[in-house]
């Protein structure tokens, strides 16, 4: 027979009304083998706090947003992003001058040639830049990292005038500590080897007794304290013998050069570093070649003749020094 689920009413009190009994209708098929029946009251919650099946509570709905303040625009998807705040260009040209002072002082610096003594290799009026971090002395961890090493012969090193270390030279290192120098009618030797110089320019065949005959022939013009010192102290079997830590540098253009032969020898701390580029080549005026100081007649030539007088075929050309074995 059909089983019957049978609802107990609720306790009589006034916060739990009589609960009417379920239907009759109410009946659920018999099973094959009928579970007992669980007569036990069953607690029923208030009628306030009962669930609705036939319809469900409306979902809260969201509180209105905020209106934006009075001046600023509503962002959507659509909306340009804001723009970016200016910078501070003060405080970007202060880094910009603080990092071009660092590579002047520790990586490149340029300069001008201001004599003919290294012509045909570099002409008055070159701009140069100059590595200064080729021959800097190597640290403990940056010699392992950076391309450091010693001037050699055939290398074209900027230095300081030892006679005067404000003024700044560019020579060919021609003799590098150990090595037996001299100069027999306009050839240079090195250790008894006669030099093959495809930069030299030589541009009249006049010898000159001391300048052409190194060091042989007493000097016919006075000479730096260096270049006494030299002849006095580092002469052997006619030859000048470069000391230790010093290097002997020549000009090109051998008889219009103030080198060595002069002053004596370039100390390794007066090496500066090499040439890298011709970055600009002006030929400067015949009388203002041996200046570096800019004057109101030069700066009237650069405006006046500068696409003229500009040498575009140096500009921008590497500097090479030449291999001496």
């Amino acid at each position: 027979m059909p089983a019957r689920l049978d609802l107990v009413s609720l306790e009589n009190s006034p916060d739990h009304p009589e609960v009417p009994a379920a239907p009759d209708s109410l009946v659920f098929p018999a099973a094959s083998d009928p579970a007992p029946v669980n007569t036990a009251p069953v607690d029923i919650a208030p009628a306030d706090s009962q669930v609705s099946l036939a319809a469900a509570e409306p979902a809260p709905e969201a509180p209105p947003s905020e209106p934006a303040p009075a001046g600023e625009p509503l962002l959507t998807a659509e909306s340009p992003l804001p723009a970016e705040p200016p910078r501070n260009s003060i405080s970007e040209w202060v880094i910009t001058i603080l990092f071009l002072l660092f590579l002047t002082t520790t990586q490149v610096q340029a300069f001008v040639i201001p004599s003919g003594s290294m012509e045909q290799t570099l002409l008055v009026g070159d701009h140069l830049l100059v590595d200064k971090m080729a021959y800097a002395p190597a640290g403990s961890i940056s010699k392992y990292i950076l391309p450091y090493r010693e001037p050699k012969r055939g290398d074209i090193i900027v230095f300081r005038y030892p006679t005067d270390i404000q003024q700044t030279f560019v020579k060919r290192c021609v003799g590098v500590p150990g090595d037996r120098i001299k100069v027999v009618n306009k050839q240079l030797y090195v250790n008894d080897v006669k030099l093959d110089e495809p930069y030299k320019y030589d541009g009249t065949d006049y010898i000159d007794s001391y300048r052409d005959n190194f060091p042989s022939s007493d000097p016919d013009e006075p000479l730096e304290p260096g270049g006494i010192d030299m002849l006095e102290h580092h002469v052997v079997n006619g030859e000048v013998v470069v000391p230790p830590g010093k290097y002997f540098a020549m000009g090109d253009n051998r008889e219009n050069s103030l080198d060595s032969r002069y002053w004596g020898f370039v100390p390794r701390d007066y090496i500066i570093g090499k040439p890298l580029i011709i970055y600009w080549s002006f030929d400067r005026p015949e009388d203002e070649r041996e200046t570096n100081w800019i004057t109101a007649p030069q700066m009237l030539d650069l405006v006046t003749h500068f696409f003229t007088k500009t040498r575009w075929r140096r500009s921008l050309t590497l500097v090479h020094g030449y291999p001496i074995p």
